[in-house]
């Protein structure tokens, strides 16, 4: 029988309605394969007598209480197996969640209240080695969230729809920020009363930048509770994690200082040249899941015969895609990463002496937002307008980026990678987002729009004199190494493949001696130990 919405509106209301309702007439099931936990609630008890069995749990005697915060189904799943392994190794594990399946629509409060009574039937199974906090379940204190948390989450719900609709301009009375707005100070308010009423030793959640994971972190901050995001890169086997920061903003300042004077020996420099080799042949590689290009390398003077490129020096502007997590929050001095493309465009429109290469961002086949292409077209009449010497090479265009790398005379980067290779290669770049490479000695950094064009001029005058030296080659190489093989930690299970990798690395075998051996130091700093590098 299926309920039409207001009877849905008034069954939401009344206590116990959709609990009820949810037992009788699904038998306990989900409401949806969207939010189905079938895989977890069949290997709960493996998982449990995993942890019951571990000696580390009975030995431990400097356990931590520690809160999970998930949301999402697949979140709440991994969420719950790490919180599995956690307790196994010792420690007091809460795991927080909010039962939604999607975070771009709204969703009646019996029918979420129908998730919320499944949830918890399925991770209740976990306890008492992990106990579950259903932050609808939370009775929170009716006062107002002190000024500056309500703002730092006005923050999280903007970046939201940036991510979710991939543009940076947003309409603030728009439904989708409201409805983020409204689901993140819910989650604050809750989080908030229940970490003031038990206190944890350190939080974790994933991401940290947004949604509610987004929010969860702000409260932590706010408390000063220890906090650790997490996030999952195109490497199996490696986690990315960032201790009291949000892990997507990549911080590498204390490793590049810890280990920026460390040469590589030959086999790590062999590691790196692999690697931006398979980047060239738009090749997978070792552990790596995603294909970087589209198209194998051709060579540089076939790219510029093909472009229709000639002697003119050539800036290569390799673009991101307009509202990638990698981008938002990380102005320096532009407001957003559309104001910089714009004005970039705008500056070499006057400056025909000169050839722009606009890299369209290969990603943006498989997003839904608007085009870079079609925001630098948007600023003149019509395509025929666009000066001559601008270029832009389309997503799905047959092109390699590292043949263009191989033929440019200067790099523009907002954050991209691609900026780290083509100092890599000796091309200089200038770097206009805050990117974990900026300010690491082989990049310009421009602080103020006035500097920005100011080197632009400077190196469009004689780009030979600025090519870089052996030496900043060398530490861009470093550089590289450290980023793609230190930063990433290890760790078992990958968001997108751990349902496969519990095959190889089952509950037991990561609570082991040999699974400690390779992933202990991993569940220590995800703990707040501090890591060392």
């Amino acid at each position: 029988m299926k309920l039409k919405p207001a009877v849905k509106q008034i069954l939401g209301e009344l206590p116990f309605a959709a609990e009820v309702y949810w037992q009788i007439r699904q038998n306990g099931k989900p409401l949806s394969k969207s939010f189905s936990m079938r895989r977890t609630q069949k290997r709960l008890p493996e998982w449990r007598a995993a942890v019951e069995a571990s000696t580390r749990r009975r030995d431990s005697s400097d356990g931590k209480q520690a809160l999970i915060f998930a949301t999402l189904r697949y979140w709440i799943e991994h969420a719950t197996l790490m919180g599995m392994a956690l307790a196994g190794l010792g420690h007091q594990v809460s795991l927080a969640y909010l039962p939604y399946a999607n975070w771009r629509t709204s969703l009646n409060r019996f029918d979420l209240r129908r998730h919320n009574a499944y949830a918890r039937s399925v991770l209740g199974m976990a306890a008492p080695y992990v106990q579950p906090v259903s932050l609808l379940d939370v009775k929170v204190d009716q006062s107002e969230l002190p000024p500056s948390l309500v703002e730092a989450i006005r923050a999280v719900s903007l970046r939201d729809v940036q991510y979710t609709l991939q543009v940076e301009d947003i309409d603030l009375d728009g439904q989708l920020y409201h409805l983020r707005l409204e689901r993140n100070l819910q989650a604050a308010q809750a989080a908030l009363t229940w970490m003031i009423s038990n206190l944890p030793d350190v939080v974790l959640t994933p991401n940290g930048s947004i949604l509610e994971m987004g929010a969860i972190y702000q409260v932590a901050c706010y408390l000063g509770i220890p906090v650790v995001t997490y996030e999952f890169g195109e490497q199996r086997g490696r986690i990315w994690l960032a201790q009291n920061a949000e892990v997507m903003l990549q911080e590498t300042d204390a490793l590049w200082q810890s280990r920026k004077s460390l040469h590589l020996t030959e086999a790590q420099r062999e590691q790196v040249r692999e690697l931006y080799a398979s980047r060239q042949r738009a090749d997978l590689w070792q552990n790596f899941s995603r294909r970087w290009q589209g198209q194998p390398g051709q060579g540089g003077e076939q790219v510029k015969a093909d472009l229709g490129l000639d002697s003119r020096p050539l800036v290569l502007l390799p673009a991101n895609v307009i509202g990638d997590s990698l981008t938002l929050g990380r102005q320096v001095f532009t407001q957003t990463m559309t104001e910089w493309l714009l004005r970039t465009v705008d500056f070499f429109a006057s400056r025909p002496q000169a050839q722009l290469v606009v890299r369209i961002h290969p990603g943006e086949r498989y997003t839904k937002g608007p085009s870079v292409a079609e925001v630098i077209l948007g600023a003149f009449h019509d395509s025929s307008q666009l000066p001559e010497n601008i270029h832009l090479v389309a997503a799905d265009a047959r092109v390699n980026t590292y043949d263009l790398v191989e033929i440019a005379d200067m790099g523009l980067v907002y954050t991209t990678t691609v900026g780290l290779e083509m100092a890599m290669s000796g091309v200089p770049v200038i770097v206009a987002g805050q990117t974990h490479y900026r300010d690491k000695g082989f990049t310009l950094d421009p602080a103020s729009w006035e500097a920005y064009f100011q080197m632009l001029d400077m190196v469009l005058k004689g780009p030979e004199s600025f090519r870089l030296p052996k030496g900043q080659v060398e530490q861009a190489w470093m550089y590289a190494y450290r980023f793609f093989f230190d930063f990433p930690r290890p760790f078992p299970w990958h968001l997108l493949h751990f349902w496969n990798e519990l095959e190889t690395w089952p509950v037991e075998r990561v609570l082991s001696a040999e699974g400690q051996a390779e992933f202990g130091d991993t569940f220590r700093y995800l703990l707040g130990e501090p890591v060392k590098w």
